[in-house]
């Protein structure tokens, strides 16, 4: 295996405050050197840019949702740049098969011997670019990967690299021969994010950025895969106390108390949503959760995971929609948010 797919091991977590402080502040100060290195390739969407983030520090995955053109192959890129760690795509068509993402065994005459050939899924960073193209056999392939950082062929199991983060596409206008995801899957996914069309203003400015150059040819990485896996017990160390955690498990579980709702999120969504709130608070330089972290990821977080009723489908009623109104009728918690809650 080369070096770039080394396994690397990350330490514990921080033993004392001033060690956490410590370490929080380098963790912002890597965030905003990758948000500035990746701006360099794409103007504005910031927020996108930190979803991304906040998803490659809690060890999820995200699928982006929106039309094609926005730039979505050219921000995974540029953020695998920015952290100096291997890149692979995966175009998702009907005719793709599990062993194109896995990889297969084949007998080398050299070698006298089976020899495996891994697949594009032991990149680092792997975008599967329409990924509602795929089959429903090729699409639970990515699973395990997903899941267990793992891929089991031919009854050999072998451990995916550090730090591992799958980006999945999908366009929601186009539907005619797409394999929608099941629940199972979506559920998988950290986040779900869009990239929307740029303002006025950003899509001058993409015009003349691209005028004469790529910009991305030129980046460089900011920090090394092997800094993001150190930082990575940086994230679960942030403190959280039991009122926003509360706060939490009532947005949660306000989703499956909702009339238009048939299906709330899971308490998979439950623990993404609380370690996300970490990572956001991490890359702020706060090394303790506010219900602004909690409010800010309610709908990237859960909504993806929701199932809606027929009627308020019929009623143009979407899942964003229904988590604004979840949140909004949740009370906000009041007292000392810095209160221990490790």
């Amino acid at each position: 295996m080369d070096a770039g797919r080394e396994t690397a091991t990350a330490p514990a977590a921080p033993e004392d405050d001033t060690e956490l402080a410590r370490q929080v502040q380098t963790l912002r100060i890597a965030a905003d050197g990758v948000r500035a290195n990746v701006g360099q390739v794409i103007v504005g969407k910031e927020s996108t840019i930190d979803l991304l983030l906040i998803t490659l520090l809690c060890e999820g995955h995200a699928l982006i949702e929106d039309v094609p053109g926005l730039g979505k192959t050219i921000m995974a890129k540029a953020l695998a740049r920015s952290i100096g760690v291997s890149f692979a795509r995966i175009q998702g068509t009907a005719d793709l098969l599990p062993s194109d993402v896995t990889g297969v065994s084949y007998f080398s005459q050299k070698a006298g011997d089976f020899e495996f050939r891994p697949g594009p899924i032991f990149a680092q960073i792997v975008l599967a670019d329409e990924i509602n193209r795929a089959t429903p056999r090729t699409q639970s392939a990515l699973l395990e990967a997903m899941q267990e950082r793992q891929v089991t062929v031919d009854g050999q199991t072998m451990p995916l690299p550090q730090p591992f983060l799958l980006v999945a596409t999908e366009n929601p206008i186009e539907l005619e021969g797409t394999f929608p995801l099941p629940e199972a899957q979506l559920d998988r996914f950290m986040v779900r994010l869009r990239v929307a069309y740029p303002s006025f203003d950003e899509e001058r400015a993409i015009l003349y950025r691209f005028k004469l150059t790529q910009p991305l040819d030129d980046l460089a990485p900011v920090v090394t895969g092997d800094e993001v896996v150190r930082l990575l017990p940086v994230v679960r160390a942030i403190s959280v106390s039991q009122a926003v955690a509360d706060y939490m498990l009532a947005i949660v579980r306000g989703t499956r108390q909702h009339p238009a709702v048939e299906l709330g999120a899971s308490p998979r969504a439950a623990l993404a949503l609380f370690r996300a709130s970490q990572a956001r608070a991490a890359i702020q330089g706060r090394d303790y959760v506010k219900p602004d972290d909690v409010k800010a990821l309610a709908e990237p977080v859960l909504a993806h995971r929701l199932l809606t009723s027929a009627q308020s489908r019929l009623r143009g009623q979407n899942a964003d929609q229904i988590i604004a109104d979840v949140v909004a009728h949740t009370p906000v918690p009041v007292e000392n948010v810095r209160t221990e809650g490790r």
